[in-house]
C-alpha cells in the first residue's frame, strides 16, 4: 500500500514538473500574451496564465489517475474547440521557431548536411511516435 502511495506522489510530482515546463514554454513562446493582444484583453493576462497553468495541472491529474468526467457530449464539443485553439497556438509558435532555423544554420555556419539533419529529426519523431503507440505508453 505504501509503495502505491509513494508511486502516486512520485508520478504527480513528475507530472507537475513537466506541466510547469509546458506552461513556461507557453509563456516563453508568447502564446498567451499574443492571444491577449489579439483579443484586446491584456489587462487579464495574469488570469490567462493562471488558467493555463491550472488546465495543465488538472489535465495531468486526470491523465495520471484516470478520473472519470461524465459531463456529456456538449462538454466534449467545447473541449474539442479549445483543444484545437490550443494546438493552433502551438503550431503558430513552432512556425516562428522554424523561421529561426535558417538564422541558426547561418550562425553555426552549417554548409552541408542540412537535408540529412531535417530528415533525421523527422525520422526520430516518427520512430518515437511509433514506439509510443506500439507499447501503449
Amino acid at each position: 500500500m505504501w509503495d502505491q502511495i509513494f508511486l502516486g506522489i512520485l508520478g504527480l510530482c513528475s507530472g507537475i514538473i513537466i506541466a510547469s515546463g509546458v506552461a513556461g514554454l507557453l509563456i516563453a513562446l508568447s502564446i498567451v500574451p499574443r492571444y491577449a493582444g489579439i483579443t484586446h484583453t491584456a489587462d487579464h493576462i495574469s488570469l490567462y496564465e493562471d488558467m493555463s497553468l491550472l488546465g495543465i495541472f488538472f489535465g495531468n491529474l486526470f491523465f495520471l489517475f484516470h478520473l472519470p468526467l461524465p459531463i456529456g457530449r456538449p462538454f466534449l464539443l467545447i473541449f474539442g474547440i479549445f483543444s484545437g485553439i490550443f494546438l493552433g497556438g502551438w503550431i503558430l509558435a513552432l512556425a516562428e521557431i522554424a523561421d529561426m532555423f535558417p538564422v541558426f544554420v547561418r550562425r553555426i555556419q552549417l554548409k552541408q548536411g542540412l537535408p540529412l539533419i531535417i530528415l533525421s529529426i523527422a525520422a526520430g519523431k516518427a520512430a518515437g511516435a511509433l514506439i509510443y503507440y506500439y507499447f501503449g505508453w
